[in-house]
């Protein structure tokens, strides 16, 4: 499956970070690249788009406002070198959120959520008393793993473990260090089948075998059950997601 996307930047060296990005994801067809959102908002109105890489802060239009703007909205990615403004952004439903200067491989995660919400939409899936972050149905992630992308499949996963800027994805058959940050990460796995139950911790609900003295048992591993995220993990406990 392909999505029409397009790119919305004032700065010039941003379009071309991002088109590069782009040209590498056989998923995605670049339509066109703008530096004036008021263009690119003309454009939107003309033509059927799927995806938007939108920067936030824009001379005479935002790109909120361009959100806001549009009747009929593709999906958004926001990038922006600014935090700020996830709160906002993520109110307004946008798929992703990337910050400046955004790595190929966060980049390769944002896509890949992307498609999961895509495919999501066009099954027409999503029950209405869902929440938001069931929105995924893709069986697979792709992370950077030295010099090159993993495709990781999901049912193969324990756990994951965090250790700095980096996530260790504990497999069946093997171990695999990727870049990235947990928080990142779980928004990047569906959320009805993965739940962190630590900070450095992130576990694969169906794969559990014990739960004992505050500790989960997947295979050979025990892992402990921080009391700020243990309400959320025994709520899922108590829904029959073990």
């Amino acid at each position: 499956m392909q999505f029409n996307c397009i790119i919305v930047d004032d700065e010039p060296r941003a379009i071309e970070i991002m088109e590069e990005y782009v040209q590498r994801m056989e998923s995605l067809n670049l339509m066109a690249s703008f530096r004036n959102p008021i263009k690119a908002f003309d454009f939107l109105k003309q033509q059927k788009v799927d995806v938007v890489f939108l920067d936030i802060n824009m001379p005479n239009l935002s790109g909120i406002q361009l959100i806001k703007s549009l009747n009929q909205k593709p999906k958004f990615v926001l990038t922006t070198a600014y935090s700020e403004y996830a709160v906002e952004s993520y109110q307004l439903d946008v798929v992703d959120y990337l910050l400046k200067p955004i790595e190929f491989d966060r980049f390769v995660m944002c896509v890949d959520k992307l498609h999961g919400v895509m495919v999501s939409k066009n099954q027409n899936v999503i029950q209405t008393d869902e929440k938001p972050d069931a929105k995924f149905h893709q069986n697979h992630i792709f992370v950077k793993h030295g010099t090159k992308i993993d495709r990781i499949d999901l049912d193969s996963i324990l756990f994951l473990e965090g250790s700095g800027n980096y996530v260790n994805y504990q497999l069946d058959d093997r171990k695999v260090m990727a870049l990235g940050k947990m928080g990142e990460t779980l928004d990047m796995l569906p959320q009805d089948r993965f739940v962190r139950i630590h900070k450095s911790y992130i576990v694969q609900l169906s794969r559990i075998d014990v739960i004992m003295n505050n500790r989960v048992h997947l295979g050979e591993s025990k892992l402990p059950i921080s009391g700020s995220y243990r309400e959320a993990f025994f709520a899922m406990v108590d829904k029959g997601k073990v």
